[in-house]
């Protein structure tokens, strides 16, 4: 299949836990593959995984809350393989080191700070949905925390960013139901392995003691799943005891 017709999965936070194994699992059902991360650092190690794999791959970079050059990487893949057919939304904390204030003390510009990781999201799929809609065919996937169905007052607004997105992915679920083009959301709860927050905190115990830990390569199946069935519009996941 050429690139030409090939279809295209943009995966947006391209980590090494979560987007790694989303994106591989798509490779293996014959999509090309976009990533897409804040830093090229890792790129080199990423596109040879895939290149072992026979996956065809490209990676860019791009910080979600810079629009303009955000919009422009989803330009390019659509130039280089006719359409993009599939988003995955999953972009990580830029510092995982920096913890949110409790909801008891998070302020408008908390919120304000929290929900610039929606936005984002709403630019992308303005973006690419007419196309999809077009062709009556596409879908967008999204991850988003726990918090979203639980209350979770450590994690403060972020809490309200992960359910401002998890209803954006549902009510966009309801409102394209007979278009032809899928969303879906992957609600998680717990530390996914391999990732860096993972890393982060499994390297010191004694600041964050014992947390339950999610297999990437799980949730990019039923992610798949999801995709591949389109019978329903949500995976949960909870390591949380």
């Amino acid at each position: 299949m050429s690139s030409a017709t090939r279809k295209a999965a943009v995966v947006i936070g391209a980590g090494p836990g979560l987007g790694m194994s989303i994106a591989h699992r798509f490779g293996r059902e014959g999509y090309a593959v976009a990533l897409v991360s804040r830093s090229d650092a890792r790129h080199a190690g990423y596109i040879s995984s895939f290149t072992e794999a026979g996956v065809e791959v490209a990676a860019f970079t791009a910080d979600v809350r810079d629009r303009d050059r955000l919009l422009s990487v989803l330009d390019v893949v659509a130039e280089r393989y006719g359409s993009v057919d599939l988003v995955y939304y999953g972009p990580g904390a830029a510092d995982p080191e920096a913890l949110p204030v409790p909801i008891t003390q998070a302020g408008a510009e908390d919120v304000r700070e929290a929900m610039s990781w929606v936005y984002p999201a709403v630019d992308v799929v303005a973006k690419v949905l007419p196309g999809m809609t077009e062709r009556r065919d596409g879908a967008l996937l999204f991850a988003g925390g726990l918090s979203a169905v639980l209350p979770m007052p450590a994690l403060g607004a972020l809490a309200l960013a992960s359910a401002a997105l998890r209803n954006y992915a549902l009510t966009l679920n309801a409102g394209l139901a007979e278009q032809g083009v899928y969303a879906g959301t992957l609600t998680i709860g717990g530390l996914i392995e391999r990732g860096d927050i993972h890393t982060l905190v499994t390297s010191q115990p004694d600041r964050f003691g014992p947390v339950g830990t999610l297999n990437p390569d799980e949730i990019a199946d039923a992610a798949w799943r999801l995709y591949a069935e389109r019978d329903g519009a949500e995976a949960t996941f909870s390591a949380v005891g």
